[in-house]
């Protein structure tokens, strides 16, 4: 998290990291302004740039550049085993998962500029945490993608909280994560719900934090009911643990 404590005669105010550009926004009606900044799991480690730019209400600009070190991180494998066609879809599902990737590259695309969250984010559901965020990933003996959430296991039916305050800008059944939810809290910023029994918001409400959002279950590509809780921040993957510690109140 990148903040400014005394923003009052800031205009606007924007961070660069790694050729991406993160817009900052005012926290509520406070004078702090802020952004998030993604580090992706797959990140080389190395120091990077960061560039803060800011333009204060009478015109003047000023910027500053910090460095970031990005420590080396080795993620374990992890064996699963699921439906065959959840591994190797047949052609007829191959045109549905194509357009459910472009749909959701579509909606990450797109976030207010203004900041939606509302204090500090919160844990959606209490539950056995399988702390599997990263784990290079092999269902029935194929590898496949990182897993770039957290799973946390927890009865069918269980209550699912957002993590914070936002709008719904997808709710809808996918192929591998079944029903899904997710939400924009702005400045590039979507927290995703997944495997859900029952979704319980839809697409365009305005969703506090801790409220119902849907209920755990078993839906797509699963051993078991869980919820898959993931963070995308400007496209990177971020472990959704990171947002818990910090202090956004």
């Amino acid at each position: 998290m990148l903040k400014l404590e005394k923003g009052r005669n800031i205009s606007a105010a924007f961070a660069s990291f790694r050729g991406k550009k993160y817009p900052m926004a005012r926290d509520g009606n406070s004078d702090r302004i802020l952004t998030l900044i993604g580090l992706d799991l797959d990140l080389e480690p190395g120091v990077y740039p960061l560039r803060a730019v800011v333009q204060y209400a009478g015109g003047q600009t000023g910027s500053t550049v910090i460095e970031v070190t990005i420590k080396d991180k080795v993620f374990p494998e992890e064996k699963l085993w699921v439906e065959e066609r959840y591994v190797t879809p047949p052609r007829d599902a191959r045109e549905r998962i194509e357009w459910e990737s472009e749909l959701l590259r579509s909606i990450y695309s797109v976030s207010s500029d203004n900041w939606l969250g509302e204090g500090s984010f919160i844990l959606p559901l209490e539950g056995r945490a399988a702390n599997n965020f990263g784990k290079r990933r092999v269902f029935n003996n194929l590898p496949r993608s990182p897993h770039s959430g957290q799973d946390i296991s927890s009865p069918s039916g269980t209550p699912v909280a957002a993590s914070n305050s936002g709008r719904v800008v997808l709710a809808k059944d996918l192929y591998f994560s079944g029903n899904t939810v997710v939400i924009d809290h702005g400045l590039g910023v979507f927290t995703y719900y997944c495997h859900f029994s029952e979704i319980l918001s839809k697409r365009g409400d305005w969703v506090k934090r801790g409220e119902l959002i849907g209920r755990v279950g078993a839906t797509g590509r699963v051993t078991g009911p869980h919820l898959h809780w993931s963070v995308r921040i400007e496209g990177s993957r971020v472990d959704p643990y990171a947002l818990t510690h910090l202090d956004l109140n």
